[in-house]
């Protein structure tokens, strides 16, 4: 090989910069404000998610939430979310992708690779745009490198002001509600420092799993794409072509998910764990939000009221993230995790559950979510009463 054709770059599975673009581009706008309304609605989120860290502490007591230096809190728009994102995700996918052209390069050979990649980034990013109006926060773990910081915190300022409008709540006890669902998150991943290397390591095998049939990465997430759009007409009442990816009836809608790919028994295994986590972690965080009372949150029963309701006609996140992922099943993650949860500081209370965050091999299986008097045995966890 020259020493011109070793400079040569290798072709993008996914175009990161399209990706970025074309988010950022079909991002929808959030609500009317002024300017002046804008920055008042700035100041009081951060000072919320500020405030938020000690009620994280006082109800998860994980010592942990004393500091939070090595990770940062961003107030940001639909757009900023999406190219965060899609920046997260190359860095999760990058290691996949040169492992892939160490061991199989042909695959990366393929003349038609860079406009496949370019079409899959285009494909990604519309459907970062469409979850750019559902996600109301997110602690984001897998921040590319840079000056030393191991997270950030995003808060999706217009998302947060539009579900506060639609519920007609208190929209400062509305913010403190959600800051303390997502700054658990960030507590979590303090307290157990080694849980990001973790989960990376085993999305990065994951991944690797994908990247092996790469040629139709594409198709999939185009097939995703589509099933995003329908589901968007079906909402307005419009009709819907079938090969759409609706379903008509007596016939289920054709799988689309990138993770319906994964056939490889080691690969079903991670895809088990992972949900294990992710279970473990939204279910955390729902129960330490809703550990506070109307002393913290004056009309937190009227925000729960309201918001569980909007959840059951809507449920826009877990339908988009079914859809374009093919968990299906999988998305019971945030209800059976807090019963996980739940049970477990019933019996051992919550510095017996706190013992999750020790080690990787004290994390729940997904057949321990389920049955979290399982996980209570093996941990050898004394039980209350």
């Amino acid at each position: 090989m020259s020493r011109n054709e070793s400079a040569t770059p290798r072709p993008q599975l996914v175009n990161w910069d399209v990706a970025a673009s074309t988010a950022a581009s079909l991002t929808p706008a959030g609500p009317t404000m002024t300017p002046a309304d804008i920055n008042r609605a700035v100041e009081n989120m951060r000072h919320l998610a500020g405030a938020s860290v000690n009620h994280v502490h006082t109800i998860s007591r994980l010592d942990a939430a004393r500091d939070l230096r090595d990770s940062e809190l961003l107030i940001v728009d639909r757009a900023s979310w999406s190219r965060a994102n899609s920046q997260s995700f190359r860095a999760l996918m990058e290691p996949a992708l040169d492992h892939l052209a160490a061991t199989r390069p042909e695959v990366l050979k393929s003349a038609s690779l860079t406009l496949g990649g370019t079409v899959t980034g285009a494909q990604l990013g519309a459907i970062l745009a469409f979850l750019s109006s559902k996600v109301l926060g997110q602690y984001d773990p897998f921040v590319p490198p840079r000056t030393g910081l191991g997270g950030r915190l995003m808060l999706v300022a217009p998302n947060i002001i539009s579900v506060e409008r639609e519920l007609n709540v208190d929209p400062s006890d509305f913010r403190l509600w959600v800051c303390l669902h997502e700054q658990t998150h960030r507590v979590q991943f303090a307290a157990a420092p080694w849980l990001k290397d973790h989960m990376t390591g085993n999305i990065g095998q994951l991944t690797s799993g994908l990247m092996e049939q790469a040629d139709t990465l594409s198709e999939r997430l185009g097939a995703a794409v589509r099933n995003i759009a329908a589901a968007k007409a079906r909402s307005r009442g419009e009709a819907v072509p079938s090969d759409e990816g609706a379903a008509t009836e007596g016939v289920p809608p054709r799988p689309a998910g990138v993770l319906s790919l994964l056939q490889a028994p080691e690969d079903k295994a991670l895809l088990s764990h992972l949900t294990a986590v992710m279970s473990l972690l939204e279910g955390h965080a729902n129960v330490v939000m809703d550990g506070v009372d109307g002393s913290i949150v004056p009309s937190v029963k009227t925000i729960r009221r309201r918001f569980n309701a909007r959840g059951k006609s809507r449920g826009p996140l877990e339908k988009i993230i079914r859809q374009l992922m093919g968990l299906d099943a999988k998305m019971r993650q945030y209800s059976d995790g807090s019963k996980f949860v739940r049970r477990v500081v019933s019996q051992t209370g919550m510095d017996g559950f706190n013992a999750v965050w020790e080690a990787a091999s004290h994390l729940p299986t997904e057949r321990e979510i389920h049955a979290p008097d399982e996980w209570i045995d093996r941990m050898s966890l004394r039980r209350h009463g």
